[in-house]
């Protein structure tokens, strides 16, 4: 499963919201800094989906704030 995802790092929330474009935003707390954003991204998708870290990829956009992230379901 592939997903289009928004993030928002530096946020004083951290949040997941599903938007109706189908498209998910992510806050989080971490910078933009060494890939620690990343990290808690693949965290709170890992967390809302129930799948292990492993399970999910960064496929694209890892130095944007726009991502295509899979999923192994």
């Amino acid at each position: 499963m592939k997903l289009t995802v928004k993030v928002k790092p530096n946020s004083k929330k951290t949040f997941l919201k599903k938007e109706e474009d189908g498209s998910i935003t992510i806050a989080v707390r971490e910078p933009a800094l060494e890939g620690k954003a990343n990290e808690a991204v693949i965290s709170a998708l890992s967390e809302e989906f129930g799948l292990g870290k492993s399970k999910i990829r960064i496929l694209s956009g890892e130095k944007s704030k726009k991502k295509l992230v899979e999923l192994d379901l």
